[in-house]
């Protein structure tokens, strides 16, 4: 796992452990682990200024509070390594958008062999955002020819996105200067001129994308014209999205892509976990939100929307038991 891992609450710093095989003892009755509570956690997420990050650690606090369970939240580049690292055992939750899970699960794209992993929710989606200083006169994606653009950090779901609406506008990556950063690394080139525009997928708002354009005036290029190429292509998972006026100083509303994010599990988690994991999250919705306004967007009838990637059984035992 790339980045550094990061024990939430406690600011330990530790190395990742795989799934436990077995557990560390029944709580007794009521133990919502069903006597396979694991001894850690760590929680693939993201770069520490994009969502993913933020939410990781807000969960990860809420699970050791509620369980006295150790979580680590681990940096990464983003949705692709998140997979990789659940197939490895080096992470047992991932945050992900659907189409790299996609290709995760089709064993398509960045993923050699198809992945046994599952979804435990659709938690909230992720909006392409292109950021150009708000005096640049790149008004579309065609002016982006020639300039020194980054694309996302390798392994990203930012880039697998971004390289594919490239495509739909007739471009390639070689059309540009692709500087290939993660977002802690755009943010920082933007401000200092060293790029000229860098993509983003990822919530609103973003918060290292709010303390640029706090400090730095910025403009998101609009990128609605090209949402239906997007979908004929590489299918219906992908969708209309609006970033609403006043997001990050804009004027006015822009029209870009949106991708739903899923929480990922690996297939041959436990179900009790699956489920106690579950729960949680809605459980404990309104603390996360308060952190990171995101989460607000977890419904408990939208989240079991992850196709293609298949629920985990402990997820849809919660779903089933919590139905109206």
């Amino acid at each position: 796992m790339r980045g550094t891992r990061v024990l939430a609450a406690l600011g330990a710093v530790l190395l990742a452990l795989p799934v436990l095989a077995g557990c560390v003892g029944d709580a007794g009755p009521g133990d919502p682990w069903e006597g396979q509570r694991p001894e850690t956690l760590t929680v693939s997420t993201g770069g520490s200024t994009g969502i993913y990050h933020a939410y990781g650690t807000a969960l990860a606090q809420v699970l050791e509070a509620r369980y006295e369970l150790p979580v680590e939240v681990a940096e990464s580049g983003g949705s692709v390594e998140n997979l990789q690292s659940l197939d490895a055992g080096t992470a047992q939750v991932a945050f992900s958008a659907a189409d790299a899970a996609r290709d995760a699960v089709a064993g398509e794209g960045e993923f050699d062999k198809p992945l046994e992993l599952r979804a435990l929710a659709r938690v909230y989606d992720d909006f392409l955002h292109l950021v150009v200083p708000a005096g640049s006169d790149v008004r579309t994606i065609d002016d982006l020819r020639g300039r020194r653009v980054s694309l996302g950090a390798p392994q990203s779901g930012t880039a697998l996105i971004a390289h594919r609406l490239l495509a739909a506008a007739d471009l390639q990556a070689a059309d540009l200067r692709d500087a290939r950063l993660g977002l802690d690394d755009s943010l920082a080139a933007l401000r200092s001129g060293e790029v000229e525009a860098f993509f983003w997928s990822g919530g609103l708002r973003t918060p290292g994308l709010t303390t640029l354009a706090d400090d730095v005036p910025v403009r998101l290029v609009p990128l609605g014209d090209l949402v239906e190429k997007v979908r004929s292509r590489y299918g219906s998972g992908y969708r209309h999205g609006i970033v609403p006026e006043g997001m990050y100083g804009s004027s006015r509303v822009v029209e870009t892509l949106a991708v739903p994010n899923f929480l990922m599990v690996r297939a041959d988690m436990p179900d009790a976990e699956a489920r106690t994991l579950v729960s949680t999250l809605f459980d404990a919705r309104a603390v996360i939100a308060a952190q990171v306004p995101s989460a607000a967007n977890l419904d408990r009838v939208r989240a079991i929307f992850t196709d293609p990637v298949e629920l985990h059984p402990g997820a849809l035992l919660y779903y089933r038991e919590t139905k109206d």
